[in-house]
């Protein structure tokens, strides 16, 4: 990655995490029809029928522009600064700004060392990779760790994070994690044979679940190493495939001739809890942990190669190495949704081949009319947003029958696409992140059926070509391709009502590549943004939708294609590279972001944003990581006249080495001075607490 990166960014964590993607061809080469060719096709349509003028911006898809589907109803009046649309009345109370009320933070500068919160407010560890959590685990000694300790103790890079409060006082919970990828670098010492380096690496990937416990609400948890549900997931535990492709011929192995039971998860990157209390992870950048041979479309499609992975993992394992017939189909068994029940540990963790196979951000789940509706974004430049919609509704009953059931509902529904539409003339769309005419990025959008009742919805493709080569499928309804969708988040009081952090993607408009389109206006797109979607008349499970851009993303002070929704651009604080996003219980969005030390110079951070009222667009910098690291989680509780915040800090001081550690986080041994037991010299990714 040396020369692709940019700015602060780390080549380290662009090889570690995602194989060097930005280094290769976009794995999307296809020339489905893009964004702007169907609005050229519209606009010339009502130029030759003599519609062009006024009118012209008001661009509508037709059926046969949307393979025989219905075209999506017009969009709403855009929301002024107000977050009104134009003719809605306006009245009630202004809405509460939530319980963490704070002064925001400062940006704080890439090179800082530090965790930073708000004058008034305090953090401290909840726990540190290395901590003990099952019985016969012990104390953390990075100079005597082994692959049997690190498989008792909490994970690696930590992302995805849930506090679950138990009982109505909330002095228990558990803690749930994804363990995404690692850095032997700063990890081991050279003395470490690189055998055993491995091994570890491997038992180190996965998810935790941990037992919190504290004395009285709204204070700090403290977690129990003898946790009764306390449970380490990692890359060799066994899952169970579920849905349409469990047993097929794509999914087998020698190891597994039957095609229903895979080893391990790995890649983890975002996920989210459901609403009957499971714990869904996405398998993400899986393809850097193969070596295949590297030939056929679907092997392209999904960055597989004939090279030697990142981790080296085919040197102790052979099903790493998908060149041999019996291990050709092992990297098809990964890339998926995966369900875990933190309730109970001896439960087998499952695969959802129905939600479909790519690079899974995550997926959150809403209900809508009782049935399940998970949205879920390919995090790769030029990739898609789905959702899928379970074929069967939630039961609420609290018996272990209700339970059991609950866990089938991701098991058979349709799988769908997004396409989206804008509704200003193509040329207002320029690249530069000029608003159009109109005054906001927005449209409709169509979502197109990948499956539908158990069967495929995409001519020439098997139910089961559908699910495991998902993006080969996607590309052939001509989905919107988009600038990297993280996570998803449906908002958690308004129906019908979704979130989408783009991250970036600095291809668009490269030679060959798609250039700005309404849903993506920027060319060379660093900083990201952020996409509103409403379904029609608040239906999740239906097929069209609404939308606008709520943040074009940046720092205003020094770029001017940045939008807040309407909000002063100088009473923000400056944000870049949304990732995961989250609501607290007064109906504020809350964004953490990675990448920002290479787009804008500050530390990634966590960032309260207004969705409504004269707050709508408001982004308020809450906290920052220290140098080097990513904000993940996010997760923000409000009770009881209190609130409490909570992430997930992801690999701090990434460039260091043994001998050099760049962060000490969280631990802060000073330089020269020893560590106590427990403690590193180095930096150790952590869960923290702020309060």
């Amino acid at each position: 990655m040396d020369g692709h990166t940019r700015g602060k960014r780390s080549p380290v964590t662009c090889h570690l995490k995602c194989a060097d993607a930005c280094a290769h061809p976009v794995p999307n080469p296809t020339a489905n029809p893009t964004f702007r060719s169907i609005a050229d096709t519209v606009l010339n349509r009502r130029k030759a029928l003599g519609l062009a003028g006024a009118g012209a911006a008001a661009l509508t898809l037709g059926p046969a522009l949307l393979g025989g589907m219905p075209a999506a109803a017009a969009a709403p009046a855009a929301p002024d600064a107000s977050g009104q649309a134009a003719g809605v009345a306006r009245g009630g109370a202004r809405p509460a700004g939530g319980l963490l009320r704070f002064s925001p933070i400062a940006p704080v500068p890439a090179d800082v060392d530090a965790v930073t919160v708000p004058e008034g407010y305090s953090w401290s560890p909840i726990i540190r990779w290395g901590d003990p959590i099952l019985p016969g685990g012990v104390a953390f000694d990075a100079l005597a760790q082994t692959p049997e300790k690190q498989a008792l103790q909490f994970g690696y890079n930590n992302d995805y994070l849930d506090i679950i409060v138990n009982g109505a006082k909330g002095l228990s919970g558990l803690l749930v994690a994804n363990h995404e990828y690692v850095n032997p670098a700063i990890m081991f010492p050279p003395t470490v044979d690189t055998v055993t380096a491995k091994k570890i690496a491997k038992a180190a990937h996965g998810m935790s679940v941990v037992g919190l416990k504290r004395s009285t609400y709204g204070t700090p948890w403290t977690y129990d190493p003898a946790g009764r549900k306390n449970r380490r997931i990692t890359a060799d535990t066994p899952f169970t495939l579920t849905g349409p492709a469990a047993g097929c011929e794509l999914l087998r192995t020698t190891a597994d001739p039957a095609g229903r039971t895979v080893l391990g998860t790995f890649g983890n990157c975002s996920g989210g809890t459901t609403p009957w209390g499971t714990v869904l992870s996405g398998e993400e950048n899986f393809n850097g942990y193969f070596r295949t041979t590297g030939v056929s479309a679907a092997e392209k499609r999904y960055g597989l190669k004939d090279a030697p992975s990142t981790y080296g993992w085919e040197e102790i394992d052979p099903r790493f190495d998908a060149r041999s017939s019996g291990d050709v189909h092992e990297p098809n068994r990964f890339g998926w949704i995966v369900e875990i029940d933190p309730e109970d540990p001896t439960a087998t963790p499952l695969k959802h081949t129905a939600m479909g196979r790519f690079k899974h951000e995550g997926a959150n789940v809403t209900l809508s009319g009782g049935r399940p509706v998970a949205y879920m974004g390919d995090d790769e430049r030029f990739d898609y947003l789905y959702k899928f919609v379970s074929a069967r509704s939630m039961r609420t009953g609290t018996a272990k029958a209700d339970r059991e059931y609950n866990r089938t509902l991701l098991t058979e529904g349709d799988l769908y696409v997004a396409r989206f539409s804008g509704d200003s003339p193509v040329a207002e769309i320029d690249g530069t992140g000029k608003l159009p005419s109109d005054g906001a990025f927005d449209g409709t959008g169509t979502w197109i059926a990948l499956t539908r009742g158990g069967k495929s919805a995409v001519p020439g493709f098997t139910v089961q070509e559908v699910l495991v080569n998902t993006r080969l499928a996607a590309d052939t309804v001509g989905a919107t391709k988009m600038d990297r969708c993280e996570d998803v988040q449906p908002h958690r009081s308004i129906a019908g009502r979704v979130y989408v952090a783009c991250t970036n993607n600095t291809d668009r408009g490269k030679a060959g590549k798609e250039g700005a389109t309404e849903v993506a206006p920027r060319l060379a797109n660093r900083d990201g943004h952020i996409v509103e979607i409403n379904e029609d008349k608040g239906n999740a499970c239906g097929t069209t939708f609404t939308w606008n851009l709520l943040l074009v993303c940046g720092d205003p002070a020094t770029n001017d294609s940045t939008y807040f929704a309407g909000y002063p651009k100088d009473k923000v604080s400056p944000i870049s590279c949304p990732d995961n996003v989250a609501f607290d219980a007064s109906g504020n969005l809350w964004i953490s972001t990675d990448g920002a030390p290479s787009t804008i110079g500050y530390n990634d951070g966590l960032f309260k944003v207004g969705l409504s009222g004269r707050e709508r667009g408001r982004v308020q910098q809450f906290l920052a990581v220290p140098t080097g690291a990513e904000t993940c989680g996010p997760v923000v509780h409000e009770r009881d006249g209190r609130g409490m915040a909570y992430v997930a800090v992801q690999h701090p001081g990434e460039d260091g080495t043994w001998d050099a550690q760049l962060s000490r986080f969280p631990d802060y041994v000073p330089v020269g001075q020893a560590a106590k037991p427990g403690q590193f010299a180095g930096p150790r990714p952590s869960v923290i607490q702020v309060w």
